[in-house]
């Protein structure tokens, strides 16, 4: 199928985006490279949120060493694994741009080879005192994975 005014290649590479994208349980113990990291986050930034207030705050958690603690998060032994966790935080009348935010954090991370997998049922009060989420915005999503 081909849409109007878009250039050769783009409806390809953002099918192939889709298909390749993956949610990741195993991880491998290694560290995410500074690089693929910030090409994520930038994908983060980019994105057109409500009259672009950008009324999101992302919290970067390496988890090395802090396994048991992350388990507190999401009670999986999986979850507690990875060597990232990324905690997207709103205003609560913010929260539809975190959707948002977290599937081009994805996208971004499928096209760096990195399988990720967000998770909204975790314990809120635990990522407040674990990851410092302030007062004023709600913990919405964890991103874990980037491996």
């Amino acid at each position: 199928m081909h849409v109007a005014n878009t250039p050769a290649g783009v409806q390809d590479c953002v099918a192939w985006l889709v298909q390749k994208r993956r949610r990741v349980r195993s991880v491998e113990d290694r560290a995410l490279e500074d690089e693929k990291l910030t090409y994520i986050l930038e994908a983060a930034r980019m994105i057109p949120t409500g009259a672009n207030r950008q009324a999101f705050q992302l919290i970067v958690v390496q988890t090395k060493g802090r396994g048991g603690k992350m388990k507190r998060l999401y009670g999986q032994d999986w979850f507690a694994g990875a060597p990232i966790v990324i905690c997207a935080c709103a205003a609560p009348s913010y929260g539809l741009n975190v959707g948002i935010v977290v599937d081009r954090m994805i996208l971004a991370a499928t096209e760096q080879d990195l399988g990720a997998r967000w998770i909204g049922a975790f314990d809120w009060d635990a990522a407040r005192e674990l990851l410092g989420v302030p007062e004023e915005l709600a913990p919405i999503v964890l991103i874990r994975g980037m491996t």
